[in-house]
């Protein structure tokens, strides 16, 4: 018995990756002719649940401790364990106070720990919050890392064209915002990004400076390469990035390290996320067919869990129909 998964986003990939590794006979279809260009495309890749618990519900924090461990065994080398540096300027000091005060997993840095994690960001900042067991990876090189995986694994992909649903047994949707409208309370929300390259600094984890109005989150790539990124707008839109958040996320880069005001600017984008009223994703059944959305901005934190809890119910279905199989040959041969 075969099983289809509809998407090849952060959702699908990770779907079918544990299908494959259970022994399903899995397929994958992709209504573009190349895989990976929505919303995984412009995400962050931070693996910080503790982070992301300051904003969220436990369970973001819950299950996506197995991300980093999930991600190491999937896309082996790509994951980088330097932890997560969250720092405020002085006059925003509350702002990492009030941080601290609604996570855990942290420790307060002083200047001279700061300077010690990050050489470049050195007498820049007072005070900081330091999360150890966090980490990140290259979302770009760990969608094509899974993609070649899955390829060696001889799970064939379907790019840019129809397939007949019902020649499988079962089908994961995991067709992220393209879903909206279809599924219920799911809803698109506008994220905005963009790509800076400069010789000037050097990171070695994720630094979140907090603000009062744009918080902002710059995320090392390879070297002199950085993702910066933040927003989070209630709109459906996937137009081109806005002035107001371009200055804004280059007031705050500036605000990280004066070398910013001189990076250039390599890429911009946006990516519509899809998002139930909770913000958690969520892993829903109507008939044959499992859907795994809502993933929200925690896509490559919390598509590894998902992907199990999804795998798990088609994979008891299946038994099930084996045995059901097995049940009605032996009562035909009595």
């Amino acid at each position: 018995m075969r099983v289809l998964v509809k998407g090849t986003g952060v959702a699908g990939l990770t779907a079918a990756f544990e299908l494959a590794r259970s022994g399903v006979a899995v397929e994958v279809s992709e209504r573009n002719s190349e895989p990976s260009r929505g919303a995984s495309f412009y995400a962050g890749g931070m693996l910080a649940p503790w982070c992301e618990r300051e904003s969220a519900q436990e369970a973001v924090l819950t299950l996506g401790k197995v991300a980093p461990d999930w991600w190491d065994e999937a896309a082996p080398g790509l994951v980088v364990r330097n932890g997560t540096l969250v720092v405020a300027p002085a006059r925003d000091m509350a702002e990492l106070s009030r941080f601290a005060s609604r996570t855990s997993g942290y420790r307060w840095v002083d200047e001279g720990e700061i300077a010690a994690l990050e050489p470049d960001l050195a007498g820049r900042f007072r005070s900081g919050l330091y999360f150890p067991g966090e980490g990140h990876l290259d979302p770009r090189l760990a969608l094509k890392s899974l993609h070649e995986r899955l390829c060696a694994m001889g799970v064939p992909f379907h790019m840019g064209v129809s397939v007949d649903e019902q020649r499988f047994a079962r089908v994961v949707d995991c067709t992220g915002s393209a879903a909206v409208g279809t599924i219920f309370s799911l809803r698109g929300v506008r994220g905005e990004m963009l790509y800076l390259r400069t010789p000037e600094i050097s990171l070695s984890r994720p630094v979140r400076l907090l603000h009062p109005r744009i918080p902002l989150y710059i995320v090392p790539r390879e070297p002199g390469r950085f993702m910066v990124g933040a927003t989070m707008i209630e709109t459906e839109d996937a137009g081109a990035i806005s002035a107001r958040s371009m200055m804004e996320f280059l007031n705050a880069a500036y605000a990280v390290h004066p070398a910013f005001a001189e990076a250039e600017i390599i890429e911009t984008g946006t990516g519509v996320r899809p998002a139930y009223p909770d913000n958690l994703p969520d892993v829903t059944e109507d008939g044959r067919t499992v859907f795994i959305n809502g993933a929200y901005r925690h896509g490559f934190l919390l598509s590894p869990a998902m992907a199990q809890h999804a795998a798990g119910i088609v994979c008891q279905t299946l038994i099930q129909k084996e045995q059901d199989h097995e049940t009605s040959g032996e009562w035909r041969r009595a």
